[in-house]
């Protein structure tokens, strides 16, 4: 379906200069002289890469048909990872490297949303926080706060994230999956 400049709105889906887009942010401006436009901030759904641009009135787009699924991660067969779709129990194995970002974050039985635009896979969304199995890191301190210098940690997944110096091998952490995995709290 065809829109226009004043039909954008923000978390709208739009095909513009080859790519699928997501619309970030949107700001309509009307200068004392000249014509009206609009400041945009879209990200793109294939490579993840935030862009601004600066539409006129006449300039038209296509509504991405954009499918989202929530499906559970239900294990590794290979190079791929099986996810199982919440509703339809249909399964669909994914390449790893396509998810690979994700992949830090998930233990089976995990929930996602999965995008697709058509049969083209273009991400699978992880929760706001899960809950990871602290596997290698040095021993706490005793006395030592959340507030110290930290230390390195590697979780069950194989991610490495920075912990507080009391955290010890063994303890179930929060991770905020948002900038690449973060220390939240103790689980």
């Amino acid at each position: 379906m065809s829109i226009g400049m004043n039909d954008i709105k923000n978390g709208m889906h739009i095909e513009y200069n080859n790519g699928i887009w997501k619309v970030l942010d949107f700001q309509h401006v009307k200068p004392g002289k000249g014509g009206a436009f609009m400041r945009s901030k879209l990200k793109n759904l294939r490579n993840g890469a935030v862009n601004e641009y600066t539409f006129r009135p006449g300039d038209k787009f296509e509504e991405a048909d954009i499918q989202t699924s929530e499906m559970q991660y239900s294990y590794a067969d290979g190079d791929s990872r099986v996810f199982m779709n919440m509703e339809t129990y249909d399964q669909v194995a994914i390449p790893v490297d396509k998810i690979e970002d994700a992949m830090k974050f998930l233990l089976e039985g995990t929930e996602v949303k999965v995008t697709y635009y058509g049969n083209e896979l273009l991400g699978v969304e992880v929760p706001k926080t899960v809950e990871l199995t602290v596997t290698e890191t040095q021993p706490g301190i005793k006395g030592a706060t959340a507030n110290g210098g930290g230390k390195p940690a590697t979780m069950e997944t194989g991610l490495v994230i920075t912990v507080p110096d009391f955290v010890n091998q063994g303890d179930k952490l929060v991770v905020n999956t948002d900038n690449g995995g973060t220390y939240s709290a103790r689980a």
